[in-house]
C-alpha cells in the first residue's frame, strides 16, 4: 500500500468514526497501525533531510547536522 493509498484509508476510517455506527474493533487497529506508519514514515523522512544538511561555519569549516547529532 503506498501513501496516498494509506492517507485515504486513514481519512475513510476516520470519516467513518464520526457516524454513528462508529469503528468495529478491527477497523480501530487497522487505523491505529495505519496512523502509527504513517507518522513513522513522516519522521523518518525528516531525519533524513535533516541528515543531509550541511552547515558552513563561521570558519568555513562544513559540519554535516547527521555525523554531529547522530554521534550523540
Amino acid at each position: 500500500m503506498n501513501m496516498d493509498e494509506r492517507i485515504k484509508r486513514i481519512n475513510e476510517l476516520y470519516h467513518k468514526s464520526q457516524t454513528p455506527e462508529g469503528l468495529t474493533a478491527e477497523e480501530k487497529m487497522e487505523q491505529r497501525v495505519l496512523r502509527k506508519e504513517y507518522v513513522d514514515s513522516i519522521r523518518n523522512n525528516l531525519k533524513a533531510q535533516l541528515d543531509n544538511i550541511d552547515i558552513v561555519e563561521k570558519d568555513g569549516s562544513i559540519t554535516n547536522l547527521g555525523e554531529k547529532f547522530d554521534k550523540k
